[in-house]
Parts: structure tokens; C-alpha cells; sequence
């Protein structure tokens, strides 16, 4: 596995722990009542810092186990990789555009800052999740 399929991996995994653990903070926050009353910028700050950090170190611990196995494998790419990282790229563009176009939406309807704040959030969740499916995909299958 060279080091973008692992990074792919890493970026799947953390989007959906990521979107898990938002969910949590938020409903618990909560406590059934009104989350338009959660305070969700910091956690939403927090959560997105967690998981960027948690990518790159889960990225660079996976690099090093890899390296003391085979060092070539550790760090190769060609152009296969770039290709594939362009597809990924494509995909997720495609899934932030509609969470664009939602928070247009939101902003015409007037809705509440949570609400469009959100929207964005899960946009570029789902972008990530979607984007790294298509990757670890087009490793696995190949492109067509």
C-alpha cells in the first residue's frame, strides 16, 4: 500500500469518526432540547483540529511501520497516484458544490446560523467521506 492509498485510508476513517463525534457533543449538549441552543462553534473547532491532527499523526504512524518494513513502499508514487488524487479531488468538489448551494439556500430562507453553519460542516464531511471512498476505490479497482 503506498503512502496516498494510507492517507486516503486515514482521511475515510477520520471523517466518519469525526461526524460521529460532532453528532455526540451536539445531541449531548442538547440534552433534548433545542440544538439551535448549543454553543457549536467550538466544538465544531475542536472536532475539526481533532481530526486533521489525528489524520496526519495516524498518516505519519502508519508511514514509519511501513518504512522499517520496506522503505521504497513507504514513500513511492507515480502517476497513478496523482491521477487518483485528482479523481478524489473531482468527487468531492461535486459534493461541496451542493453543500454550497444549501447554504445558499439556508441564507435566502433565513435560517438560523446553526443550521447553515452545519449544513457546510456535513458538506465537507460527506465530500471527505465520498472523495476518500473514490480513491481507496480507484486503488483497489483501478480507473477506468
Amino acid at each position: 500500500m503506498v503512502y496516498h492509498e494510507r492517507a486516503a485510508w486515514a482521511g475515510l476513517v477520520m471523517s466518519v469518526v469525526t461526524m460521529g463525534v460532532y453528532l455526540t457533543l451536539v445531541l449531548s449538549n442538547a440534552g433534548g432540547g433545542d440544538v439551535t441552543g448549543v454553543d457549536w462553534f467550538p466544538l465544531m473547532l475542536w472536532t475539526i483540529g481533532g481530526s486533521i491532527l489525528l489524520t496526519i499523526l495516524i498518516t505519519i504512524l502508519w508511514g514509519i511501520i511501513v518504512g522499517m518494513r520496506d522503505r521504497e513502499a513507504a514513500s513511492a508514487s507515480d502517476i497513478r497516484d496523482r491521477d487518483i488524487s485528482r479523481l478524489g479531488g473531482r468527487v468531492e468538489s461535486v459534493f461541496l458544490t451542493i453543500a454550497g448551494l444549501g447554504v445558499i439556500a439556508l441564507c435566502a430562507t433565513g435560517a438560523d446560523v446553526f443550521w447553515i453553519a452545519n449544513t457546510m460542516f456535513l458538506g465537507f464531511a460527506v465530500a471527505a467521506f465520498v472523495g476518500g471512498i473514490a480513491r481507496v476505490v480507484a486503488y483497489r479497482r483501478g480507473l477506468v
